[in-house]
């Protein structure tokens, strides 16, 4: 692992290279749950919920919130999927 030069601590590394979508209906899908029912238990539309999982539009920090929360997850999870494969795969 690389140091930062001025810091103490390592750099994330990538483990996967999964996007927030797919992150997204990685973790819906494990909980066994439709896009209507995550939709129901985040507040965000479903149309919403299709276009996050698609990576057509941007999550934000109210949609990453509200999702995190609905699904017992941290939002990091969400929102940095690249580093945090294990963790989605341990959440659910």
């Amino acid at each position: 692992m690389k140091l930062h030069e001025d810091c103490d601590f390592t750099t994330a590394e990538r483990h996967a290279s999964l996007t927030t979508g797919e992150a997204l209906r990685m973790l819906r899908e494990l909980k066994g749950w439709t896009q209507k029912e995550l939709s129901k238990r985040s507040g965000i539309q479903v149309s919403n919920i299709s276009l996050l999982e698609n990576d057509k539009i941007e999550i934000g920090k109210k949609r990453v919130l509200g999702l995190a929360n609905a699904l017992g997850v941290h939002p990091a999870i969400i929102m940095f999927p690249e580093y945090e494969e294990e963790d989605i795969r341990i959440a659910s």
